[in-house]
């Protein structure tokens, strides 16, 4: 018989839970000091393939394209296409897959946005629990998806410190089940973001110079000069995440 704890956990899957939470800190601490490019180069000699980066080709995505192609350059790169991306997005999409020769691979939800609209409607205009329901079904789940259908141990994500309030306690490093997700930049400015773009010709999305600062769906994303802050730009102020980088992003040994 099986003896378990908490939330039907055995003892040894609660050994292995705490085991693996404290190898995650040891290695943050050892990330810590590196340089962002040491930190990728680091977690693809040691850290289990298939490693994959995930990009939404926002404002400043070139940054970690450009980082992780440097040193493996046929590293799949996973966009999530939710079919309301803005135009230009697309664009900046075919321009940066053309330019750095990406490896791509998008993933879009289990129905179309057409369908998704006909069955319950523009979701993301039914409040904070409508948005969760349109993020569940068109990012969440394809990114799911994508960690399966690629069989990933580890994921890259551009994801800063700086960046809203949200992520202030982003980890360079964390794991979920056997699978680990690695943010070399967690601790870059935008400064850093600029001067990295600057010393390798890298361009911002198109509609950076429009006064945009993070970009995603045309239908809930604004520019700056039409909200309070940064972090009120996306989903009309009611949240800041879309959920992907708050899934439970692992799988079972």
């Amino acid at each position: 018989m099986v003896v378990t704890f908490m939330a039907g956990l055995s003892m040894l899957e609660l050994n292995e839970q705490r085991s693996r939470r404290a190898a995650g800190q040891a290695c943050h601490k050892k990330l810590e000091p590196m340089t962002a490019e040491e930190r990728v180069a680091w977690a693809l000699e040691q850290l289990p393939g298939e490693h994959i980066v995930s990009s939404s080709f926002g404002a400043q995505s070139a940054v970690m394209l450009h980082m992780l192609i440097s040193q493996k350059s046929d590293i799949p790169v996973v966009v999530i296409d939710t079919g309301y991306m803005f135009p230009e997005t697309y664009r900046f999409i075919d321009q940066m897959t053309d330019r750095l020769d990406l490896n791509l691979h998008v993933f879009r939800a289990s129905i179309s946005p057409a369908w998704q609209e006909a069955r319950y409607g523009r979701r993301w205009e039914q409040g904070a629990q409508g948005l969760d329901a349109y993020h569940r079904d068109a990012k969440i789940e394809p990114m799911e998806r994508a960690l399966e259908t690629l069989e990933v141990g580890t994921w890259f994500a551009g994801i800063r410190r700086a960046q809203s309030r949200s992520r202030v306690q982003t980890p360079f490093i964390e794991s979920s089940g056997t699978r680990w997700k690695v943010h070399p930049i967690a601790d870059w400015s935008d400064r850093d973001i600029h001067a990295y773009m600057k010393r390798h010709d890298l361009p911002y999305h198109p509609l950076w110079d429009k006064g945009y600062v993070s970009i995603g769906d045309v239908h809930t994303t604004r520019p700056l000069s039409e909200a309070d802050s940064a972090e009120d730009t996306r989903f009309f102020g009611l949240k800041r995440e879309c959920g992907l980088h708050e899934m439970n992003f692992g799988k079972s040994a």
